[in-house]
């Protein structure tokens, strides 16, 4: 199921940045990326609210809360640097340099998360790396 989810998840990222260049016409990025964390932030607490899972909170350790807080920041630098980047760039080169987290990714995995280091991780990020850089050239 964790991969019918993680399309998905390919499908509205995708989806993400072509309906963000096309709404962003004569408006500042930072303005755009606000107006669009304000929608994400009330369809989330939607979801939380509706599926009763707000009363988890208090369990939450404060490890959790400073990763999750961090991730939060981390998430909307993020954002803000892509909305701007996309305001400014051509999607179509935009959009793989914002992918190529994927290689940070799997790199940050094996660093910080001690995850197995593979073959066909290490040929994968490669591909990925290679494959950015052709689009953008």
């Amino acid at each position: 199921m964790w991969a019918v989810y993680a399309l998905l998840s390919a499908v509205f990222a995708a989806l993400t940045g072509i309906l963000a260049k096309l709404g962003m016409a004569n408006i500042n990025s930072n303005l755009a990326t606000a107006i669009r964390t304000t929608v994400v932030l009330v369809m989330a607490w939607a979801i939380v609210l509706a599926s009763g899972k707000q009363t988890e909170i208090g369990s939450i350790t404060t490890r959790g809360w400073v990763f999750l807080i961090l991730s939060g920041l981390a998430t909307g630098l993020s954002w803000l640097c892509y909305f701007h980047a996309l305001q400014i760039g051509e999607a179509s080169k935009v959009i793989p340099i914002d992918k190529f987290s994927v290689v940070l990714s799997i790199v940050l995995a094996f660093v910080v998360l001690g995850e197995k280091v593979t073959l066909t991780k290490v040929v994968g990020g490669a591909l990925i790396t290679l494959g950015t850089f052709i689009l953008i050239l």
